[in-house]
């Protein structure tokens, strides 16, 4: 949506929405330098990026992963499913965008729970070709069978699905919990599938420092892991060169890209 769409308080679109409550998804728009964000996330944002400045690098190098890697699934590993769980708010170059400009036959579902992003939905809803399906399913990732049997009104459970986890489960405080979802959507795909999923990583004082000041400006809680326990939710598949690895180092354009607190990984089922 372009700047002065979000609805305003008042609106019939806005009854499930809390202004004056940071949001995740809108915190993330506005460090991605979006314009859909109202006042409480700019404020816990900024706080935030006062002690952890590299979030705002964080948040645009995570879209970069993304491109990178709907790139690569679409043109080298020949998927022409995906399953963007968690998507977030429309920005640049969204995952469909990304597929169809390389396979135009691409059919993509993205899912999210969050009232505001059902009300950007038809922005997700825009297909780049006549070709492609773009759907959306207003689910939560606790409930994968929910979001696999309205998934598969456009994806064929038959043929590869590439499913994306990105930069979402964070917001789940329990890694056995976070295990099963995994797992329960890649029990649920073919072989040849793929399996997507980065997250912010404990690997410094200052991102855990950010982590604790989002918590008191009165965002929703983000749970920072070791990329050990990353990786603990590729089990059983076979990850894709380089491995898990700071999202800037995954097959980067830059051949001296920094490493950052948020490790990524994409693996394939065998």
């Amino acid at each position: 949506m372009a700047d002065g769409q979000l609805p305003p308080p008042g609106s019939e679109l806005s009854t499930e929405i809390q202004f004056d409550v940071p949001h995740a998804a809108r915190m993330w728009n506005y460090w991605m330098g979006g314009k859909d964000n109202y006042e409480a996330d700019r404020a816990a944002g900024d706080a935030v990026a006062e002690v952890y400045p590299e979030i705002v690098v964080m948040a645009r190098q995570s879209r970069k992963f993304l491109i990178r890697v709907v790139r690569y699934l679409a043109a080298e590993a020949g998927m022409r499913q995906f399953l963007d769980v968690g998507t977030g708010l429309p920005t640049m170059q969204n995952t469909h965008e990304v597929a169809q400009g390389v396979a135009p036959e691409s059919r993509i579902v993205y899912v999210d729970n969050d009232p505001l992003v059902l009300v950007h939905a038809r922005a997700l809803l825009a297909n780049t070709t006549s070709e492609g399906v773009t759907r959306y399913v207003h689910a939560d990732y606790h409930d994968p069978e929910k979001i696999l049997a309205e998934a598969a009104e456009v994806l064929d459970f038959d043929r590869p699905v590439a499913v994306m986890f990105m930069g979402v489960l964070g917001y789940e405080p329990d890694l056995e919990v976070m295990r099963s979802i995994t797992g329960r959507m890649m029990d649920a795909v073919p072989s040849g599938s793929h399996m997507v999923l980065w997250d912010g990583t404990n690997t410094s004082q200052a991102v855990v420092d950010g982590a604790d000041r989002l918590a008191e400006s009165g965002g929703v809680p983000y749970i920072l892991r070791s990329p050990e326990d990353l990786a603990s939710c590729f089990e059983g598949l076979e990850m894709v060169e380089p491995g898990m690895v700071p999202i800037t180092q995954w097959r980067p354009e830059e051949a001296d890209a920094e490493a950052i607190d948020a490790y990524g990984a994409v693996a394939r089922k065998p």
